[in-house]
């Protein structure tokens, strides 16, 4: 409470009768705000050379490593909304960077895949990706690193569980 009035909270503190939710201790947050850092950081590199935006070079780097997959795919490997990986490749492919296909065992699905333009801008960030990552984890020894990602793994299949459940 404020020393001046003791009905004002100060500043910065939490209002009594409320729901606390700590967020400094919050598992979501706490990821959230790591990666929006992170991506901002390497995405610096991308953007002011190839005028991408972050959704724009995920969607990049997932039709480099898995070509001819359609933009509803694209969004479930991303976890990212459908609307934006929609307007996303729509830039893209203004901007020839990639190619959509009609799948050859059913007409109506399209794929997609990166164009000649778009490998070139792929094999050049996809190498300053892995730099920065490695810039990244420096500070982090093997044995750290392997309960780093093995907890990940631990984490994406717990919330696919609880996503799961919350379904029903």
């Amino acid at each position: 409470m404020n020393a001046r009035d003791p009905g004002i909270p100060t500043l910065g503190q939490p209002l009594p009768g409320h729901a606390q939710l700590d967020l400094e201790h919050f598992l979501p947050y706490r990821l959230s705000v790591l990666s929006n850092r992170v991506s901002s950081t390497i995405a610096r590199i991308y953007t002011e050379r190839f005028a991408l935006s972050i959704t724009e070079w995920r969607v990049m780097a997932v039709l480099g490593r898995y070509p001819d997959l359609s933009a509803n795919e694209v969004a479930q490997r991303t976890a990212m909304d459908k609307v934006a990986v929609s307007r996303a490749v729509a830039r893209l492919l203004e901007a020839g960077r990639l190619q959509r296909e009609i799948h050859g065992d059913d007409r109506r699905r399209s794929v997609l895949r990166l164009s000649e333009a778009g490998y070139r801008i792929y094999d050049e960030v996809a190498p300053m990706a892995l730099a920065f990552e490695r810039r990244l984890l420096a500070g982090i020894d093997d044995n750290e690193r392997a309960v780093l990602f093995r907890l990940l793994d631990r984490l994406d299949e717990l919330e696919l569980k609880v996503e799961a459940e919350a379904a029903f």
